[in-house]
């Protein structure tokens, strides 16, 4: 008797029976929304009670990409959306109007040598190579936007090697930098769960200077790992003089509001070769890294 090959399936995919919904007869019972397959049928996914299966799937879908690029581990970077690169610093400050766009202008030119500390960064983290059986660690991720984000997808991109963003839909225009692996790029609609991504594979993060979105997620860093949520990871606040500006720390532990322990958390930087000194101190113990 003739050899049966065994089949991997035997169901028809997804793919092939949602095209061959597209072609039903046009009658009244076809015509109605109820007769679309349920995951063909946007209305029904953007419901308000089907939110609980948009999470899920703003979780999955990354998580899915990642895996098949054989992503184990990654390099985050935080940071404004609003510090010019060196190139375009002097720009902005002849594009002011008023005194005070000048004085902003100026503050921001300031920060602008952290655009090129966080594509150094990049470029030294995008050159770990891959393990033996095709894992890629370190892989750098940003915000997917302008400015630091922009410079760390740069920093790669300078080396040739790919790197993530992970954008997130606003109300006003705004879209990837053109630094992101494209195949890499993803977009989110809850916040949440793109913080969540920044931090499931990260295995060092660097904290540029930056605003709201920035403290949201370098504190929640902080807060996870301060919990025992998280294990510690480096994390590297770069701009001393900026957050010792902005963020009292010293204040919160005299007002006993966090430990004086906590603030071992951070290692401060103020260059690229800082940070991955820091982070090859940190992981100078470490097995040699794997696929999990």
């Amino acid at each position: 008797m003739a050899k049966k090959k065994v089949e991997q399936r035997i169901f028809r995919p997804a793919s092939q029976e949602a095209q061959d919904a597209e072609t039903n007869i046009a009658v009244p019972q076809t015509q109605s929304v109820a007769y679309r397959l349920a995951f063909q049928d946007k209305d029904f996914l953007l419901r308000e009670d089907l939110r609980p299966v948009r999470f899920q799937l703003e979780l999955m879908k990354p998580e899915v990409f990642l895996d098949e690029a054989q992503i184990v581990s990654t390099f985050v970077f935080y940071g404004s959306a609003r510090i010019p690169s060196p190139e375009d610093a002097q720009a902005r400050i002849d594009a002011a109007t008023t005194d005070q766009e000048r004085r902003i202008a100026q503050n921001l030119a300031k920060k602008a040598r952290y655009y090129e500390e966080a594509r150094a960064l990049a470029r030294i983290a995008a050159q770990v190579p891959p393990n033996e059986a095709g894992c890629r660690h370190f892989v750098v991720c940003s915000g997917g936007g302008p400015s630091i984000m922009e410079a760390a997808n740069r920093g790669a991109a300078d080396v040739g090697a790919q790197s993530i963003g992970m954008n997130i839909v606003l109300p006003h225009e705004q879209c990837p930098n053109p630094y992101v692996t494209p195949e890499l790029s993803f977009q989110f609609h809850y916040f949440a769960l793109r913080k969540m991504h920044f931090l499931l594979r990260a295995r060092a993060l660097a904290i540029f200077p930056g605003g709201f979105g920035t403290f949201d997620e370098f504190f929640e860093l902080l807060t996870l790992v301060q919990t025992g949520k998280m294990k510690p990871i480096p994390i590297l606040l770069f701009g001393r003089e900026f957050w010792n500006r902005v963020v009292d720390f010293d204040a919160l532990v005299d007002e006993g509001v966090i430990a004086p322990t906590d603030v071992h958390l951070i290692t401060w930087v103020e260059t690229a070769q800082e940070a991955w000194d820091a982070v090859e101190a940190f992981y100078a113990d470490a097995a040699a890294p794997g696929c999990d």
